[in-house]
């Protein structure tokens, strides 16, 4: 049994605030979610949401770590000192369909909460505007640039089908892998060609066949972003991006050597020139921290939200990755799931795009927004480090 947290009077002015605010932290996702930015390219989303956190009180860093499109926004000096990781990303061609609106509007409005407290409670709070999390590894960059240096706990919110207390995430490689042949007319002197598609043709025939003998741990997905140029070429160039992931960094480490060689027989069977060059760093899994976790889950059912139970399909969603994992190696951190009644959308189809921007989602992003408030004042409330 959790021993009571923050003093009652300090929980009702976070619940009060965060209603308060409520017109402004929608408004906000609404206005992420109508306009859509891929990795590296949020120069509205780190504005919209930089001048928020600016109106709030917080005094707004824009441009850290050599990042255009990230920001460090910090409140108050206390001995505490939590992050709020706000991500703003979007899918390319499926848009808010992981829902990163919801995530930074949720990160401000935690910090809009907290900013009525951050002297009473002796806290310092940063909201980090965390890009590209969707393949970039923009927390990854922020980590060992220093972004987190002096932070105690970093917690964000991540929108699913249903509430997920503990996240499970894959550790993840995120590669670039592209053949060069020989073009040469297809019908009239096709001996004279390689063929640079049938080299991922080999290659994906062969990863197919190594999923028999990989780990349930492992998945292994990709795609062909450009497979030629006519249809009576034989292709000399073709690109693609493909994922490896692992249950954790070490076990990436050995797969991802085995996928690898599926490539090479690509290149080898068709006479191609192959490249693989990594897209990101590495994402880790998530290591979780149980008091968190724990109070977490208090706060969220304390205000009406109800966790999936266990085995639920449909929670699946905390077995994705997230370069948050890597910031889970260094400090604490929290990153649990958010359900947002999408059900049957899942993260990732248009549908549960379309799902982001809805009442139900609204209300999630507050009631995501109140217990991570809670949650960081109850670790005052703790003495918790």
């Amino acid at each position: 049994m959790l021993t009571p947290g923050a003093p009652a009077a300090v929980r009702a002015l976070l619940t009060e605030t965060v209603g308060r605010n409520r017109d402004r932290l929608v408004s906000l996702s609404h206005r992420l979610h109508a306009d859509p930015e891929t990795a590296w390219e949020e120069e509205r989303a780190a504005r919209w949401t930089a001048s928020l956190l600016d109106e709030l009180g917080y005094a707004v860093t824009p441009g850290v770590c050599g990042l255009p499109t990230a920001f460090a926004a910090t409140l108050g000096s206390g001995p505490l000192h939590i992050a709020l990781c706000a991500e703003y990303d979007a899918l390319p061609g499926l848009g808010h369909a992981c829902g990163h609106n919801l995530i930074a509007a949720s990160a401000v409005g935690a910090a809009a909460a907290l900013a009525r407290v951050v002297d009473d409670l002796g806290l310092t709070v940063t909201v980090l505007g965390t890009p590209a999390e969707e393949g970039g590894g923009g927390k990854i960059l922020m980590l060992e640039r220093g972004a987190f240096a002096g932070v105690d706990v970093a917690m964000m919110v991540h929108p699913g089908p249903v509430d997920v207390a503990e996240a499970e995430p894959f550790a993840v490689a995120h590669l670039g892998v592209a053949y060069s042949g020989r073009a040469a007319h297809a019908a009239a002197f096709p001996e004279r060609g390689r063929n640079a598609a049938d080299a991922f043709t080999v290659a994906q025939v062969g990863i197919g066949l190594l999923r028999q003998q990989l780990p349930s741990s492992t998945r292994v997905h990709g795609l062909v972003t450009r497979g030629g140029e006519a249809p009576n070429a034989i292709p000399e160039r073709t690109e693609g991006r493909w994922y490896v992931r692992a249950g954790s960094l070490e076990e990436l480490d050995r797969i991802q050597g085995r996928v690898e060689a599926c490539f090479r027989a690509g290149a080898l069977a068709t006479g191609c020139a192959l490249e693989i060059e990594p897209e990101s760093p590495p994402y880790s899994e998530f290591r979780n921290d149980a008091e968190l976790v724990a109070l977490y889950r208090r706060n969220a059912e304390g205000i009406g939200r109800r966790f999936a139970a266990p085995g639920d399909p449909a929670a699946r969603m905390n077995r994705a990755s997230t370069d948050m994992g890597n910031v889970s190696r260094v400090i604490r951190a929290l990153h649990p799931y958010l359900g947002i009644d999408s059900l049957p959308a899942v993260n990732h189809q248009r549908e549960f795009a379309a799902a982001c921007a809805t009442p139900a989602a609204d209300a999630a992003l507050l009631d995501g927004a109140l217990a991570l408030a809670l949650t960081a004042a109850d670790l005052t409330a703790r003495g918790s480090r």
